[in-house]
C-alpha cells in the first residue's frame, strides 16, 4: 500500500521515522513517500522536502514567510496527487496538516493524525476542522483522550507516547567514550538544549550561557540541532567551560547532570532520561504578548502539563534572565531536590503508557487499510 506522510519539524522526524519502521514491519511491500528529516529517510521512501525548509515560528515570524508556505502547500497538495496514496499519515504540524487534510477529504483521500494538534492549548476550535477532515487520530498524552472524547465526542486511540520508544531504542553511549569522542573534559555536564530553529536559539543561547562563569566546576554542554551548521553556534562558545555536540541530544542527555531546556518536546526528553531540568522560554514580543492573550494553560512544560502541577520549574519571557537562571540552576544540583524530582519523573513515565506507540499506531493504520 502506499503512505504519504507529513512531518514539518524535528520531532516530527523523530516520530515519523519510529512510525516509518513499524509500517514496514506490519507491511513489508509499504511505498512510502514524506517531507520530513534525515531520520525518516534514513528508514527508507522518498523524501520529498525537508523540513529545513518548512520550520517558521512565532506568529509575526510566519506572516513574513507567509508567500513560501502557501507554495509549499500548492507543491503538497499536487504531489500528493501525482502519487495517490492509500492514507495521508499528518504528524502534528496542524498549521500545513489540516489544510491539506481539508483539501484531501475533498479528493476521497483516507486522512490519518497521528500526534494531535495541541487544540487543547490554543485554537479550541479547530475541533471542527478534525471532526470533518480527519478520519482517524492518534493522540499520544493521557490527558487528550478525555479532551477529544468527553468534551467533544470525537473518537481517537490512545497509543502512547513515542518518545519512550525513542529512548527505549537508543543504545546507551559509554560516558568515557562519549566524552572522548567530544573532545570533553572530566568535569559534570550542564546540558543546554536552546531549540532546533535558528529564531529561538538566537534568543535562547546568549541568557541561558550568561550563567556559565558561576559554575566553574561543570562543563556547559550544547545540543547542536541537525539541522544547522556549527559556524552558527560558533559565536556563542566564549568560554571554555562552553562545548557543543552536534545531533547527539540523546548521548548528552544520558550523560547530563543537569539541563537548561527550551520548552518543547526536549522537555519531555529530558525528563525521560532522568535528567533535572529547568525550562526556559523568552519569544519575540509581539508573538509572546499575542500567545499571552490566547493560551489559557498553566503550564508550557510537557511535564508539568501531563503530571498537572509544577514538578518542573519554569522561567518564562521576563524570568528568563540570568538571575532566575542561576538560582534554579543551583536548586536541580541540590541532591535532596534532586531526589524528589527524579521521583516525580518515575510518576510522568508510568503515565505515558510505556513502549510500543510507533507499533500500536502501524498496526491501527495498516487494519484500516485492510
Amino acid at each position: 500500500m502506499k503512505y504519504y506522510i507529513i512531518a514539518g519539524e524535528a520531532s516530527g522526524d523523530l516520530h515519523g521515522s519510529n512510525l516509518m519502521k513499524a509500517l514496514y514491519k506490519e507491511d513489508p511491500t509499504a511505498d512510502i513517500r514524506f517531507w520530513g528529516g534525515d531520520l525518516m529517510q534514513n528508514v527508507g521512501g522518498v523524501l520529498v522536502k525537508h523540513y529545513r525548509e518548512l520550520a517558521f515560528m512565532g506568529f509575526v515570524e510566519v506572516l513574513f514567510h507567509l508567500k513560501t508556505i502557501l507554495n509549499n502547500i500548492k507543491f503538497c497538495k499536487k504531489d500528493i496527487s501525482d502519487f495517490q496514496p492509500d492514507v495521508l499519515v499528518f504528524i502534528d504540524y496542524p498549521g500545513f496538516n489540516l489544510r491539506i487534510a481539508k483539501w484531501a477529504k475533498e479528493q476521497g483521500i483516507k486522512t490519518h493524525y497521528y500526534i494531535s494538534p495541541q487544540i487543547w492549548a490554543w485554537k479550541e476550535n479547530r475541533i471542527t476542522e478534525i471532526k470533518r477532515d480527519v478520519d482517524k487520530m492518534y493522540v499520544i498524552l493521557p490527558f487528550e483522550k478525555d479532551f477529544y472524547e468527553k468534551k467533544h465526542h470525537y473518537p481517537v486511540e490512545f497509543v502512547g507516547h513515542p518518545l519512550i520508544d525513542a529512548i527505549h531504542n537508543h543504545p546507551a553511549k559509554d560516558s568515557i567514550v562519549f566524552r572522548t569522542e567530544n573532545q570533553l573534559n572530566d568535569k559534570p555536564i550542564i546540558a543546554i538544549l536552546p531549540g532546533s530553529r535558528k529564531q529561538e536559539i538566537t534568543k535562547m543561547l546568549s541568557v541561558m550561557l550568561s550563567v556559565v562563569k558561576e559554575f566553574p566546576d561543570y562543563q556547559f554542554v550544547i545540543a547542536g540541532a541537525p539541522s544547522q551548521e556549527f559556524s552558527f553556534y560558533e559565536n556563542f562558545i566564549t568560554n571554555e567551560n562552553i562545548k557543543f555536540v552536534s545531533n547527539k541530544t540523546y548521548d548528552l542527555l544520558s550523560n547530563a547532570t543537569a539541563a537548561l531546556v527550551t520548552s518543547g518536546t526536549a522537555t519531555l526528553e529530558t525528563a525521560l532520561f532522568k535528567v533535572p531540568e529547568v525550562v526556559c522560554y523568552k519569544g519575540s514580543w509581539i508573538s509572546y504578548q499575542i500567545a499571552k492573550r490566547i493560551i489559557t494553560l498553566k503550564y508550557i512544560s510537557l511535564v508539568n502539563l501531563i503530571m498537572d502541577e509544577e514538578v518542573v520549574t519554569e522561567l518564562i519571557q521576563g524570568d528568563c534572565n540570568t538571575k532566575r537562571i542561576r538560582e534554579e540552576l543551583q536548586q536541580i544540583l541540590d541532591t535532596k531536590y534532586r531526589q524528589n524530582l527524579l521521583k516525580k519523573y518515575e510518576e510522568l513515565e508510568n503515565k505515558l503508557g510505556g513502549i510500543g506507540a510507533s507499533e500500536k499506531t502501524a498496526k491501527l493504520i495498516v487494519g484500516d487499510l485492510k
